[in-house]
């Protein structure tokens, strides 16, 4: 390593506060320093060479090095390098893109609202949820659900819709009048031969019966996302969504869709809600939105939530919610020449395209001894190690089988991510990678998976085979 090398690693650690990270460890291992990218690839400050096999942070949709957005972003900071939306201001940037958005959504939406990110998409949601529900005379009806192991951000109260008991221990999460109920997940849920449809149904049965304990006046909406994300990728059980909307429908609760990892291809559509058949009365969008290449996220309403922000805003005299650099312009620019290039690409085609041979290889990591599950549609997809897969027994966490699998990935060439707490590995490339490099991540993972059992068996944690 070199001595700039050396000396950037010694300033991280002592003033960079990292993301999801285990603080201590870091003071002791330090920082992995990426320096440029190209396609589907990521250079160390040492030149070695990573397949990015989790998009970054699930965004990077077009991969690395994408020219065209670069020209894009220089292009609107020349023009207007920032400007705002409060007050009846705006700029065409903002306006294009909003009206994009419409076009795209898959069910009809009214309006779109900016923010910097998904967690503040969400947390936005939550305050016009609770708005509207003033502006129907209806204070009472403010409960939210959402579900188990999802994952919605990290504000307060998008933190408080996750349901991962981690983004909870210690910042005195959730608030009040935010509700659980079950992760749609047949490996972890289903009962002993129990069909995906019976299992739907159960789950149904269960959110009706919450809905009626809480008090169906009291509850305003449920969070979901098409396919759960970063809570450990759970697809939802054939016949999902319309039962639990059905029970929605019943009580007058709203549906909030979080597209925001499912959002603009990543599941083989332009969004998720119609891979699973979700119908939303709102979406939150962020991620693809830009490629990942400016900080961008949307919201969409529904014209009668909508009617209801409108009718509120005249009694209390405004709408008094924004960001100062919501629906940036140099963001809504870039965002609007991705959203041309995934059209002119074809991206969702392309997506079609390549997902078969991307979730082939991981049914075939599934008849590997130490993979509990193996589960995905589209570009994401997951393995979960298990202690003993007859049984569906799993590590305890806190021996780090997930968390060395993960370090081993990386240092055999590919990026992925081990969802904290959990012994679940997760990917969703780039939405361009190509066939090849789907095949070259393949080999990678299964090799790291027989290195992965070695240190099992070793360390007395399984006995397999």
């Amino acid at each position: 390593m070199s001595n700039f090398a050396s000396s950037m690693h010694d300033r991280d650690v002592r003033y960079f506060l990292h993301a999801y990270t285990h603080l201590r460890r870091h003071e002791e291992r330090g920082p992995t320093i990426i320096a440029r990218g190209e396609g589907v690839h990521v250079y160390d400050d040492a030149g070695k060479r990573y397949i990015e096999g989790l998009a970054g942070m699930w965004c990077a949709a077009l991969g690395f090095g994408e020219e065209r957005l670069v020209e894009a972003a220089a292009a609107a900071m020349r023009r207007l390098g920032y400007y705002h939306n409060f007050n009846h201001m705006n700029h065409e940037p903002g306006i294009e893109l909003a009206e994009r958005l419409i076009d795209l959504a898959p069910v009809p939406m009214s309006k779109v609202f900016f923010t910097n990110s998904g967690s503040e998409a969400n947390d936005t949601q939550v305050k016009l949820i609770w708005y509207y529900n003033n502006a129907l005379g209806r204070p009472e009806k403010k409960k939210i659900i959402a579900r188990r192991r999802a994952y919605h951000g990290v504000t307060v109260a998008a933190a408080s819709l996750t349901g991962i008991e981690q983004n909870h221990r210690d910042f005195d999460l959730p608030i009040a009048g935010i509700l659980h109920t079950d992760c749609p997940s047949h490996f972890h849920g289903a009962e002993p031969g129990e069909s995906e449809e019976a299992f739907a149904s159960r789950l149904a049965d269960n959110l009706e019966r919450l809905i009626l304990d809480e008090g169906p006046e009291t509850v305003a909406a449920l969070f979901a996302e098409p396919v759960i994300g970063g809570g450990g990728v759970f697809t939802p059980p054939a016949t999902y969504f319309e039962k639990i909307q059905a029970v929605l429908a019943k009580y007058d609760v709203l549906l909030v869709a979080d597209e925001v990892i499912c959002g603009f291809g990543r599941t083989g559509n332009w969004f998720g809600c119609e891979t699973v058949g979700a119908r939303p009365d709102s979406m939150s969008m962020a991620k693809n939105l830009s490629a990942g290449y400016q900080p961008i996220a949307a919201l969409a309403i529904s014209e009668p939530i909508y009617q209801g922000l409108l009718a509120e805003s005249d009694r209390v005299g405004g709408f008094a919610h924004g960001f100062t650099y919501g629906g940036h312009p140099v963001c809504c620019a870039v965002a609007l020449e991705a959203l041309r290039i995934y059209e002119e690409i074809d991206l969702v085609g392309h997506v079609r395209k390549v997902a078969p041979r991307f979730q082939a290889g991981f049914r075939r990591l599934a008849d590997h001894p130490l993979v509990g599950d193996a589960r995905g549609v589209g570009l994401i997809a997951a393995i979960e190690l298990a202690r003993d897969k007859r049984t569906r027994a799993l590590f305890d966490p806190a021996d780090g089988v997930g968390a060395f699998f993960a370090r081993r990935a990386e240092e055999n060439g590919l990026i992925l991510r081990c969802v904290a707490g959990t012994d679940i590995i997760a990917l969703a490339p780039p939405l361009v990678i190509s066939e090849a490099e789907i095949d070259e991540m393949h080999a990678i993972l299964a090799k790291t998976l027989e290195e992965t059992e070695a240190m099992a068996v070793q360390k007395g944690l399984a006995r397999l085979g």
